[in-house]
């Protein structure tokens, strides 16, 4: 009984880890690939970079997220 208790925290430290990771997937592909900002039709648009910025620095601040969660 002592090791399912130590097991439960570890087990939705993946879970949260890992629905936090798919749903930033799912907007940066709703936005990406659904909206088309992630195309680019001739030249890059302004939308087309404010989207690329977006998705970086968003992508960051994921993984500085998740290195603190499991830090802790």
């Amino acid at each position: 009984m002592s090791e399912e208790q130590h097991i439960v925290p570890y087990l939705i430290k993946i879970v949260n880890t890992i629905s936090t990771i798919l749903i930033w997937m799912i907007a940066n592909v709703f936005f990406g690939i659904y909206l088309g900002y992630g195309f680019f039709e001739g030249s890059p648009t302004l939308y087309n970079f404010i989207y690329y910025a977006v998705a970086i620095v968003s992508l960051v601040f994921l993984i500085r997220h998740i290195i603190k969660k499991w830090k802790s």
